[in-house]
């Protein structure tokens, strides 16, 4: 049975970050959206607050909270901005929930631990130029060379790509099987910035998510031990899966928050503007967009909420995980169009925040499995094409 009340230490965790990105973030997003700057000290406050191993175990450097926390937190912070939630996503949900599940102890000790402590900033490299929804359509390899191996290849739309220590970097190590398009000639490798031949750079002009930081980088001949294989040779694609089903769930439930905004704003903005002799709260059709959102947010809590559940539990949740996934994405974005309608004119430009929420919230509908996908993978399994295997490996069950 599923709980849904919030624990108290659920509650003061949402007070805290509440608290943090009304505070710290909320006075200055437009300023940052704007200027497309990404706010280091950022990191810092989040690291401060123990938000960045917000999940992970104590004895790894984490404050030792569940899975359900980790969407909470998700939820608050794309309330005020999605940039917060993306270095959420990448650091926590993409990387160190990776090394959590699939890592060698030395590998958590190395690196681990500094990234739940918010020491060292992490994230992931799966998207190629030529290669996002088709994995096994990536280009980098990675050749062997005593015990030592060589990697090369070039990530694009990297999320904290010019900001992170640590990277996860995916490619062939089998070039038999990438010309057969095997995905079990992919292997894993954990890269750090300072090794030589590595490079990174931003992209700027994004239409959303400006005051985040989105870039790419290169590896040329790039010398990395065997010790920095995450996984076995050849699980690389499995490991990718596993990484995008926690990055999905952060998405979900920071698309949730975007609802949420989206709403307060409406709701706000209806009790004050007035037309025709009346505030236009009062309007049916106002009244209708308003209440579409209400209902879209609480369906889409519930959804990642049931999935963080799941994790909790240690139990199969991909299925769900996309659910919540693909629902929250899409009626984010049909909650923020509806805002900007509600705003009128007013929420066509910045004074209002509506605009960004609609302009940030593209996005999260084509990472982490495009929308399109997420359809197909439901049919599949609602037409019995696809069943909801045992995972090669899932998260370790939150320790109460």
């Amino acid at each position: 049975m599923i709980d849904f009340a919030l624990t108290d230490d659920h509650q003061a965790l949402v007070q805290t970050v509440r608290e943090f990105a009304q505070k710290e973030v909320a006075p200055h997003i437009k300023e940052w959206d704007e200027k497309q700057h990404f706010e280091p000290s950022v990191l810092k406050s989040m690291a401060s607050l123990n938000l960045l191993g917000v999940c992970i175990p104590e004895e790894y450097g984490g404050a030792g909270f569940d899975y359900i926390s980790l969407g909470l937190v998700c939820e608050e912070l794309e309330a005020v901005d999605t940039f917060m939630r993306v270095i959420m996503s990448v650091h926590t949900g993409l990387n160190s929930l990776t090394l959590y599940t699939w890592g060698t102890e030395e590998q958590k000790r190395k690196y681990l631990v500094p990234q739940a402590k918010g020491e060292k900033i992490s994230t992931y490299g799966l998207t190629e130029p030529g290669a996002g929804s088709d994995v096994v359509g990536a280009r980098s390899t990675a050749r062997r060379e005593g015990d030592e191996w060589v990697l090369n290849g070039e990530k694009m739309w990297i999320s904290l790509a010019n900001v992170a220590d640590n990277f996860l970097f995916f490619c062939w190590t089998d070039e038999e099987k990438r010309r057969r398009r095997d995905h079990t000639g992919m292997s894993c490798f954990i890269v750090e910035r300072t090794m030589k031949g590595f490079s990174s750079g931003t992209i700027h002009g994004k239409l959303g998510i400006r005051a985040g930081n989105t870039g790419y980088f290169s590896l040329q001949d790039v010398r990395v031990p065997q010790e920095n294989m995450v996984g076995e040779e050849g699980e690389g694609f499995k490991i990718a899966m596993f990484a995008l089903e926690q990055g999905r769930y952060t998405v979900a439930s920071g698309a949730t928050g975007v609802i949420r905004a989206s709403r307060d704003a409406s709701v706000a903005y209806a009790n004050t503007r007035e037309t025709f002799g009346t505030k236009i709260g009062n309007h049916q059709l106002v009244k209708q967009k308003i209440a579409e959102m209400e209902a879209d947010y609480q369906m889409s809590h519930l959804l990642w909420l049931r999935a963080g559940y799941l994790k909790n539990e240690g139990l199969p949740n991909a299925k769900a995980t996309s659910l919540a996934k693909w629902q929250a994405t899409t009626r984010s974005e049909k909650a923020a169009s509806m805002a900007i309608e509600v705003h009128g004119a007013n929420g066509y430009a910045n004074d209002y925040p509506v605009e960004r929420y609609l302009r940030n919230c593209k996005a999260a509908i084509i990472y982490e499995g495009t929308r399109d996908i997420h359809t197909l993978m439901q049919a599949d399994w609602a037409l019995g094409l696809k069943k909801e295997k045992p995972a090669r490996r899932t998260l370790p069950p939150f320790k109460k």
